[in-house]
């Protein structure tokens, strides 16, 4: 049975820093590509940040890109979001999500397993 459990959310401060964590069993996140999605109050979930599966490729939204880095430790079997200067408007749900393909995709309805979440909140 897949399991990704997130962690790491919380309140912070614009300007600030947090690291998600996404802890893997039943999977090996190595042979997996990887990702993070999240969703705000009244929007879609979105892509973030994605891995590839057996290399270190990776691919950031526009966004996040030189503030969010996405990350895997094949030793742990654990994925994670490194985020700096975050931003009011990256408030939302963070989830942790895996395919089964070596290959990054930005729609969610491409990935197979998904976590319950962990909230972020960054205010002023």
């Amino acid at each position: 049975q897949v399991q990704l459990v997130e962690s790491g959310g919380g309140l912070v401060q614009a300007g600030g820093s947090l690291r998600l964590s996404c802890a893997a069993s039943g999977l090996t996140v190595s042979s997996y590509a990887m990702g993070w999605f999240r969703q705000a109050p009244g929007k879609e979930r979105e892509f973030v940040a994605g891995i590839r599966g057996s290399s270190t490729g990776t691919y950031h939204a526009d966004f996040v890109k030189g503030r969010f880095t996405i990350s895997r430790d094949n030793a742990k079997n654990m994925v994670y979001l490194q985020m700096n200067s975050l931003k009011l408007e990256d408030t939302a749900v963070f989830y942790c999500t895996a395919r089964r393909s070596a290959d990054i995709r930005t729609t969610a309805n491409r990935y197979d397993y998904w976590g319950q979440g962990t909230q972020v909140t960054v205010s002023s």
